[in-house]
């Protein structure tokens, strides 16, 4: 779960992500720079999103209790979240194939779903931080809108669209040429600084909004070395950016993201949700976990040589210059 989370950070965080540099396009290159986003993301945002797909499905197949309860206390923004990514793939299609001023319309709600989403996403990251759903005997005991609307939430929403943002950025930057690609350029390094302000905001408002989190982050022997490594990732990137090697900066932006979310996943220290759910209290049926092991591992045998060639064909140097 824990990679599947990883990879669908740095593969579909990034095509919502895309969406917010559509809302933000302006200047002389508006149009470019929408066409370039619609290019990036047009053969693979279907694929991008099989990764959340892949969470949920392991997730209620072998950790059902803490699939139920964390449907039930956050069943609002999963709810949200969900619809927003189902509108944004709709109008993303309409879109493409619509005339007039009804592609106006559904670029604006690709758009705004696009920003939501991420938004919601984090809160819902926050939430189950935050130590404040409560669960006893198995039933949550606290409201629906406990925890992802606490001002720590959602200023984790707010930090995973900035990391969203700043993966697009960096990719759009590598794929497009030109001023279109000093345009995504300029913004990747200011997401880099907004990123990196809203983690240093996020740690600090955790010591008194999620507690036990921040106890981990601050305190565990395994979380430092995911920081320090994040935060050298960062600066790579950064310097790469600022140097024009699009190339590697879009590689070391993806790492940076992806120990993000490894840095979480160990502060978590073995719950789903602080303080009450564990690892090991959320599988009531251990003895399908070899039969679902099996499973993905036969599974995989297919999915990732697909992916990989996918992303051969359509995101590899030779496969853009082919389609262009």
């Amino acid at each position: 779960m824990g990679l599947g989370l990883s990879v669908y950070a740095v593969t579909g965080g990034a095509d919502l992500g895309a969406g917010l540099w559509s809302l933000l396009a302006r200047g002389p290159r508006k149009a470019a720079q929408r066409k370039a986003v619609q290019d990036a993301i047009a053969p693979i945002w279907e694929a991008n999103h099989v990764w959340l797909i892949f969470v949920i499905v392991v997730m209620f197949s072998a950790f059902s209790r803490a699939f139920a309860i964390i449907s039930i206390a956050l069943h609002v923004p999963i709810a949200l979240a969900l619809l927003g990514i189902v509108l944004r793939g709709a109008a993303y299609t309409f879109n493409a194939y619509g005339v007039g001023d009804q592609r106006v319309g559904w670029e604006r709600v690709f758009a705004w779903a696009s920003l939501v989403t991420p938004v919601l996403l984090g809160t819902v990251v926050g939430a189950v931080s935050s130590g404040d759903i409560r669960v006893v005997e198995g039933e949550v005991t606290t409201g629906y809108f406990a925890g992802w609307t606490s001002p720590f939430a959602l200023c984790v929403g707010a930090f995973s669209l900035a990391l969203f943002a700043l993966l697009s950025s960096v990719y759009l930057a590598a794929e497009s040429e030109g001023d279109v690609a000093e345009d995504f350029r300029r913004r990747a390094l200011w997401m880099e600084g907004i990123a990196g302000a809203l983690a240093l905001v996020t740690f600090l408002m955790a010591r008194g909004h999620a507690p036990g989190l921040f106890d981990n982050l601050a305190r565990s022997p395994f979380t430092w070395p995911i920081q320090i490594a994040t935060a050298v990732a960062a600066l790579a990137a950064t310097a790469l950016l600022w140097t024009r090697r699009l190339g590697w900066a879009r590689y070391l932006a993806a790492v940076q993201v992806g120990l993000v979310v490894v840095g979480w996943g160990l502060a978590m220290r073995g719950h789903f949700v602080l303080p009450d759910v564990t690892l090991a209290e959320a599988s009531p049926n251990p003895e399908v976990m070899p039969a679902l092991c099996l499973a993905l591992g036969i599974g995989s045998l297919l999915l990732v040589p697909a992916l990989v060639y996918l992303y051969r064909v359509f995101k590899s140097s030779s496969g853009r210059a082919r389609r262009s």
